[in-house]
């Protein structure tokens, strides 16, 4: 490292690499510059201003995440006239739309009492399906920032909520092009992007067509990365909120891939899917399967002991009695024909590891090779 590369940020010295942004190294040391826009490892925008700071020699607040580092810079990340511009930016987000949170100047009555009206009927529009989960009430509370709420006639677009797995409120989107940059950058299905213009700006698909008419995958990147209420997963919606449930790290079981994801467990039942931002190999991506498709883990229709069949009928019976019955059958079958009249068949649905100890049971317990996979059948 160059060590002429050197920038000063609230009275700290840091170094920098060819190349940084401001972001980059407020980042690398600690330093907290707010964000809304922002997507890690995707192509900045600077688009919602809210990582503004003051470079000293500038007459304009810069965007942190788009200017580039350079040295003897000297910068203020949270001097009065960044905090009076976020504010302004916050109040200008806050009455643009419907967020109607705690932090929304409408509410007039009495804090516990709303708040025991809205837990009375969740399903309220007077409290938005994110409150406690929204990057935007998380910076208004920051900074002390309240908005007004539109009035009905200036909602521009109505909600969509006609395909199976995501609920669109335009109301409640900032625009922020996060949504879009993750469609098209990370998941590249390109299903998404901004359309008209001005105060009828609106994140759209090809034809303005409903997601479930589009060439969306529903992989649900858009939920995991929209800093708003704009992009709900529906079953989610107003069904659970971030407090009551705790978050159990797993490996998602559809593929050999190996997705992290979070399991959001409320009362022993998953609630809800995200994906771990922080692990690889997804860094938080998924499919629409190792999202949505969870309800069948608490489904009332779902096996929950081993059945063996006798006289044409299953009866249930204990994980040893079925296993024990299971290997003599195998062990008869081996000693009456030889291993190789016994096959078996894995699926893409378990971890490697799982398939691993599959393969090796076959080869070294069976003794034969006749082990496939599913994906080739």
């Amino acid at each position: 490292m160059d060590v002429e590369n050197k920038i000063s940020i609230n009275g700290n010295s840091l170094q920098f690499n060819p190349g940084d942004t401001i972001l980059d190294v407020a980042r690398q040391n600690d330093i907290d510059i707010p964000t809304l826009c922002y997507l890690k490892a995707i192509t900045p925008t600077g688009a919602c201003r809210m990582c503004i700071v003051e470079v000293e020699g500038t007459d304009k607040l810069m965007a942190a995440c788009t200017t580039p580092a350079s040295d003897n810079m000297v910068i203020q990340t949270e001097s009065p006239r960044v905090i009076d511009a976020r504010c302004e930016i916050l109040e200008l987000l806050l009455s643009s739309g419907n967020h109607n949170c705690a932090i929304s100047s409408s509410v007039v009555d009495d804090w516990t009492a709303f708040q025991l009206k809205v837990q009375k009927d969740d399903g309220s529009d007077q409290l938005c399906p994110v409150w406690g989960d929204c990057r935007l009430q998380d910076l208004a509370y920051r900074y002390q920032v309240t908005g007004k709420l539109p009035e009905s006639d200036a909602i521009v677009y109505p909600m969509e909520e006609v395909n199976p797995f995501i609920v669109r409120d335009f109301s409640r989107c900032i625009l922020c092009g996060r949504c879009v940059q993750a469609c098209n950058e990370v998941q590249v299905n390109n299903a998404i992007q901004f359309g008209y213009k001005g105060s009828t700006t609106k994140i759209i698909t090809p034809g303005d067509k409903p997601l479930k008419d589009s060439d969306c995958v529903f992989c649900g990147e858009c939920i995991q990365v929209c800093p708003v209420g704009a992009l709900v997963e529906k079953d989610a919606r107003y069904e659970v909120r971030q407090w009551e449930t705790t978050k159990v790290k797993t490996t998602c079981p559809y593929c050999g891939v190996g997705c992290q994801l979070y399991l959001h467990v409320r009362d022993n039942e998953v609630v809800k899917i995200t994906g771990s931002e922080e692990s690889p190999p997804n860094y938080g991506s998924l499919c629409v399967k190792g999202r949505f498709a969870f309800n069948f883990i608490s489904s009332p229709e779902r096996l929950t002991t081993p059945l063996i069949k006798e006289n044409g009928e299953f009866r249930k019976a204990s994980w040893e009695e079925a296993t024990d019955l299971v290997a003599s059958k195998l062990g008869e079958i081996k000693a009456a024909y030889g291993s190789d009249s016994i096959g078996v068949l894995t699926s893409a649905r378990i971890t490697n590891e799982e398939n691993y100890v599959a393969n090796k049971f076959t080869r070294a317990v069976l003794k034969t090779n006749n082990i496939d996979h599913c994906a080739r059948l």
